[in-house]
């Protein structure tokens, strides 16, 4: 009998999330997976300053290495670099630079599976899904997208994107009962334009879960494009 190959799967990391911190958040995840499914991290493109770090750095700090930077996917004001996924942004600055490095990760470490988002990376995967679904060449359409504390992205037509739906991929989408970050509601207002939804809800906030009961149901979902 053939070994079954783990599905590969690009992970899109939240705002204020570096590379090393995002591989490190779904350290869990990854350990839950092993053998199932090789996650590959990706943070965003844009620096973003960590204020309370810069207040702690002292005289000798030096820049830390690329992956430990903290980074986003776009800012929703156009003079500070901060996001806000519930709030009408003024701007949706530097989101084509965001696209262009998932394009850009697609093309050079792929191929892949499906996708994963967590938070400002779900708004984008599922942004990516919906461009994907309505031809745009960048993005060949994924086999599933799995998307945590998630929410529909707002401004400059970008919702209207992704509501107008619906998108037809399956997807799996995770989100907490108490996530104060982004309430289950966004959440859910998200997974009504997936067709054939999965929702997995638990008891916390704003995280990527792992535990026992989670882990039964990532592997549920992902057995089902295992060959």
């Amino acid at each position: 009998m053939a070994t079954r190959q783990p599905l590969r799967v690009l992970c899109l990391a939240g705002f204020r999330q570096s590379e090393r911190g995002f591989r490190e958040k779904t350290g869990a995840l990854r350990k839950a997976l092993r053998g199932r499914a090789d996650l590959v991290c990706l943070s965003g493109p844009h620096p973003v300053v960590d204020v309370a770090g810069l207040e702690g750095a002292g005289p000798e700090s030096g820049p830390c290495p690329p992956e430990e930077q903290l980074r986003g996917w776009w800012f929703s004001e156009q003079e500070a670099d901060v996001f806000s996924a519930l709030k009408e942004p003024t701007v949706c600055r530097g989101l084509e630079e965001a696209l262009g490095t998932v394009a850009q990760a697609l093309t050079t470490l792929g191929p892949f599976d499906g996708l994963l988002g967590f938070s400002q990376g779900a708004a984008l995967a599922a942004l990516v899904c919906a461009l994907s679904q309505a031809g745009d060449p960048r993005f060949p359409l994924p086999r599933f997208i799995i998307l945590i504390s998630g929410f529909c992205p707002r401004g400059l037509g970008l919702q209207e994107s992704i509501l107008q739906g619906p998108l037809s991929l399956p997807s799996l989408h995770v989100f907490g009962d108490t996530d104060r970050v982004i309430p289950s509601q966004e959440s859910m207002q998200l997974a009504s334009q997936f067709t054939g939804a999965v929702t997995l809800t638990h008891s916390g906030g704003h995280f990527i879960p792992a535990a026992a009961p989670q882990r039964q149901a990532y592997l549920k979902f992902l057995d089902q494009f295992a060959e």
